[in-house]
């Protein structure tokens, strides 16, 4: 096996989940394709990158829609690496985007933590 090709995260609304990370984080539209039976085929990614997607599933039920926003129980979940922190860092602020906490710098990288628009937590990392 080669590599993780999608990642599903499950969201309220397909075009509210388009605007944030098309628009607010700047990601591309890979994909989006009706499904025939009211589901869209969603595909976003970092721009400029050909790995891994997220796959943007609205909730189906009760029990999906319990999950939207808490999908790693309140964990850093995902992390979106970039070679240009304080740009991007600043480009997302402007955009709305919720940061949790000011940048740190580790021994790792320069890293501050952010939410989507319902409440995932991610890692904004430029690696070391």
């Amino acid at each position: 096996m080669s590599h993780i090709a999608l990642v599903t995260l499950v969201v309220r609304d397909y075009d509210e989940a388009l605007s944030f990370y098309t628009g607010a984080l700047g990601f591309e539209l890979v994909e989006d394709t009706d499904r025939g039976d009211g589901s869209r085929w969603v595909v976003v990614r970092p721009r400029g990158t050909d790995g891994t997607g997220l796959l943007l599933a609205r909730a189906g039920d009760e029990a999906q829609r319990g999950c939207v926003g808490a999908q790693t129980g309140g964990r850093v979940g995902f992390f979106l690496h970039t070679e240009d922190f304080a740009g991007d860092h600043e480009r997302m602020r402007a955009a709305g985007v919720r940061f949790l906490e000011e940048p740190r710098h580790e021994t790792y990288g320069s890293v501050a933590v952010f939410e989507d628009l319902y409440g995932n937590r991610w890692d904004l990392l430029q690696p070391a």
